[in-house]
């Protein structure tokens, strides 16, 4: 059943991002990751935007934030367009963590798929991605449109 398939998967996916990365020296998870990438690429986004780009619950990306402040890689700032909102930045700490991280992030992409060929990986991400796109709607966290093309 592709549920299930699809759970496996996702349990085995977090398990070898936290060994590559707890081997590599760091403490980060992998949706504290894929947050403290998406603010790097999207400098002063605002905390439901961010939410949106990493197909992540809004009311609990509060938390993901705030331990990200927390390690002194993310910043909250008021927003000059809107006073009730807060932007998000990368510290210089978090753009080092972002630098040094990657080669254990890469390292745990390929150990998710070293069962496959190179073209089997692609197809299979291909194959992810289509079916993620056509049930895109059906999540309580949705991705927000545009944002595909990125991951």
């Amino acid at each position: 059943m592709p549920g299930h398939l699809a759970r496996r998967f996702q349990q085995i996916a977090v398990a070898v991002f936290l060994a590559e990365v707890e081997a590599a020296g760091f403490d980060l998870t992998p949706v504290q990751y894929a947050a403290l990438a998406a603010i790097a690429a999207n400098p002063a986004t605002d905390q439901i935007t961010l939410a949106g780009l990493i197909a992540y619950d809004r009311t609990t990306i509060t938390g993901v934030i705030d331990r990200l402040t927390q390690k002194g890689l993310v910043v909250r700032r008021a927003s000059a367009r809107d006073r009730r909102s807060r932007e998000l930045l990368v510290t210089d700490e978090g753009q080092r963590t972002l630098r040094a991280i990657t080669p254990a992030v890469e390292a745990a992409q390929r150990l998710m798929v070293r069962g496959l060929t190179k073209t089997e990986a692609r197809e299979l991400i291909r194959l992810m991605q289509k079916a993620i796109a056509a049930a895109n709607d059906l999540s309580r966290a949705p991705l927000r449109e545009g944002a595909a093309e990125r991951q």
